[in-house]
């Protein structure tokens, strides 16, 4: 699962990471959570990379009350291609989600220790996502994205049994072609990203709060649940 995660990367440092044509007009982020807007990039059918904000939180174009879109944060990365909530978005509608990081909880009650989580190489990395767009009958539209999940490496397993997916960038381009209808072909993109290529450590409690959203959520605080890693 992912409920938390950060985006502090500069504009221009996020135009050129991912081939924008435009550079976005965005603040670092250190504590992101679900139902607030997030920064989603798509390819337009003649491959262009734009980045637009979506609600985070996926609404069927179904749904009656876009409140259903909190409990469709994360999909299931093996089972999202034929799960009616996702399948035509998975075919039609898929994006990337750029981070820097993304938090994680160790225990399963009363004082959870978070961890933030990135990787080794230069910031930011993409997380694969679906997105969609909703409408109401009074003519509200609201578009919305969930993240793909994985089952976790070794080195995210002591936290949680699953992790965001995130893509090497040389499949960025084969993940976002609006024309590929090869679902075989993109589920094999959707792997638990290497452990040897990832770094954790805890930080405050203070990230618990999606209010607090500033640099000491993501700094480095000692372990207060020794013997995990």
């Amino acid at each position: 699962m992912c409920g938390r995660f950060t985006l502090t990367s500069t504009p221009e440092r996020l135009a050129l990471r991912f081939g924008l044509r435009e550079v976005p007009d965005l603040s670092p982020r250190f504590n992101i959570a679900p139902a607030q807007d997030v920064a989603t990039i798509r390819a337009e059918p003649e491959g262009a990379r734009v980045l637009e904000p979506r609600r985070w939180g996926l609404i069927p174009p179904w749904a009656k009350d876009p409140k259903v879109g909190m409990r469709l944060i994360n999909a299931r990365a093996e089972t999202a291609a034929e799960r009616p909530a996702y399948r035509k978005a998975f075919r039609l509608r898929r994006c990337l989600v750029p981070a820097d990081g993304f938090y994680e909880w160790a225990g399963t009650s009363g004082a959870r220790q978070p961890y933030h989580i990135g990787v080794n190489d230069e910031p930011p990395f993409a997380m694969a996502g679906l997105w969609e767009r909703w409408s109401s009958p009074g003519g509200l539209v609201i578009e919305s994205c969930t993240l793909l999940t994985t089952r976790a490496n070794e080195r995210i397993a002591p936290l949680h049994d699953r992790m965001p997916v995130i893509l090497d960038p040389q499949d960025y381009a084969r993940w976002l072609d609006p024309e590929s209808r090869d679902v075989d072909g993109l589920l094999d993109l959707l792997r638990p990203f290497a452990s040897d290529r990832m770094t954790l450590h805890p930080v405050s409690s203070r990230v618990n709060n999606p209010r607090y959203d500033d640099p000491t959520c993501a700094q480095p605080v000692p372990e207060s649940q020794p013997g995990l890693f």
